[in-house]
């Protein structure tokens, strides 16, 4: 959580008795409520934390503190600070990065990806660019431009490689969510946009590569269906597996694997492992919320919004409309699922979830993105949650929420409607937010040594 010298820090969350997890194929939805129910704010005050004397400070003044509780764990990076809890502990880099060149204006950051040269690239999707940021062109105003929207920054954060916008390509993505680096020097980029597609690009920019699997005109209009693999009506949220030369597609409650040099069909599941021929094409029920987690599912409740693979070859998909996280093999076989803030409305509520285009709720469900960590063994999930606007960080063997950082705001350290995560090698961790916020923010590890 993020601390400032005039701020007194908020509340704190952790697993009452035990952890939030249901286990193994065979657990069921049972045993998740029960975890779910356990789940609760803790009782403990975090004042002591304020008047310890390990509180560490940025810059300017502000620390972002992972707080929770849980069995201590190793920190992530070798001689990271960790809390009482085990949480690994961030401070924000306030000056980093530097302003983009050209008079470019930051717009909403929807994704982030950290390449295997620890460079760093991010979208600069300028769909909700206000006259402000991009009315310099004919120099009316001293700021700004409208920017390229794909931008690889170094570790210092200078601008390497930036291109891509409407009229890049006759393809460009009209909304884009996901870029992802590999290690081959390409660049993959997506959108959720009906005909939008996956599209692979060299690090300068040029087009090699289009999944296309885009529908036709009418099947926008056309009942969902879970079946169809032809093609895809959001292809937007994908994660590539350069190790089976894989992709990864959630969408619908569904996740669909291609061949990522042929764009072949392979294979998919649904929720706790089913096969898409179970999978049900009806709208999932909404609920009142009371304070509660979302009712149980056996189906993944959309909008799926990660997918993501570990170096044990485990496949985490996140449900922002159930709160939840469910593990896969790579094959669809279940394997377990966790939950994250469950109390928290998911995005099925029935009362309304909040937008740019509805300011009258805030926004639902609390699983936005995800990075797992970099350490040999993985040890841990940072959750970026858009809705209460924090990292969650879980232990990853058992879902266990051990704290988190950030807090709702503008201000260096604060997180607003964050939609974007990475971490590099050196365990820095990358946000990205969107709506009105439109920033990359830098959360470096606190050393044990400087607390």
């Amino acid at each position: 959580m993020t601390m400032h010298t005039h701020t007194p820090p908020l509340d704190r969350y952790a697993v009452s008795g035990g952890s939030l997890l249901s286990v193994g194929p065979h657990s069921g939805p049972r045993r998740a409520q029960r975890a779910k129910r356990d789940w609760q704010p803790a009782k403990a005050p975090l004042a002591r934390h304020w008047r310890s004397p390990w509180l560490v400070l940025a810059l300017c003044g502000i620390l972002a503190l992972a707080v929770g509780s849980g069995d201590r764990v190793q920190a992530q990076a070798q001689g990271q600070a960790v809390d009482e809890s085990g949480a690994p502990i961030f401070k924000v880099d306030p000056f980093w990065p530097k302003p983009l060149p050209n008079r470019w204006s930051m717009q909403q950051v929807t994704g982030i990806h950290v390449d295997h040269m620890d460079h760093i690239w991010f979208l600069n999707r300028a769909q909700a660019a206000e006259g402000d940021e991009i009315g310099g062109g004919d120099k009316r105003i001293d700021c700004c431009v409208r920017g390229p929207e794909v931008i690889e920054l170094d570790q210092e954060g200078n601008v390497v490689h930036a291109w891509g916008g409407p009229g890049f390509i006759p393809q460009w993505p009209t909304a884009l969510q996901t870029v992802i680096a590999d290690t081959k020097g390409f660049v993959w980029v997506a959108g959720t946009g009906p005909q939008d597609s996956i599209l692979k690009f060299t690090r300068e920019g040029k087009l090699v590569w289009d999944f296309d699997h885009r529908p036709p005109p009418e099947a926008v209009k056309l009942p969902e269906n879970n079946q169809e693999t032809s093609y895809l009506i959001n292809k937007g949220r994908f994660q590539l597996d350069e190790v089976a030369n894989e992709l990864y597609i959630i969408q619908q409650k569904r996740v669909v694997i291609y061949d990522a040099s042929t764009g072949a069909y392979k294979r998919g599941w649904g929720g706790h492992g089913m096969p898409l021929s179970e999978i049900s094409n009806e709208r999932i029920p909404s609920y009142t919320w009371t304070g509660a987690p979302p009712p149980d599912e056996k189906n993944l409740v959309p909008d799926l919004h990660f997918v993501e693979i570990s170096k044990d070859r485990l496949v985490y998909v996140g449900e922002r409309g159930q709160n939840r996280i469910e593990v896969f093999t790579t094959e669809g076989k279940f394997v377990k699922e966790f939950y994250v803030s469950p109390n928290t409305p998911g995005q099925r509520v029935a009362d309304g979830c909040g937008g740019l285009n509805n300011t009258k709720f805030p926004p639902c469900g609390t699983t936005y993105k995800l990075a797992i960590s970099r350490d040999p063994q993985q040890k841990f999930l940072y959750v970026a949650d858009g809705t209460n606007n924090k990292v969650w960080i879980l232990d990853r063997q058992s879902g266990r929420t051990l704290g988190s950082f950030g807090g709702n705001g503008r201000y260096a350290g604060q997180l607003h409607w964050i939609n974007a995560i990475a971490m590099d090698s050196k365990g820095n961790i990358y946000t990205g937010e969107v709506e009105q916020a439109k920033r990359i923010q830098k959360f470096a590890p606190v050393m044990a040594s400087r607390r």
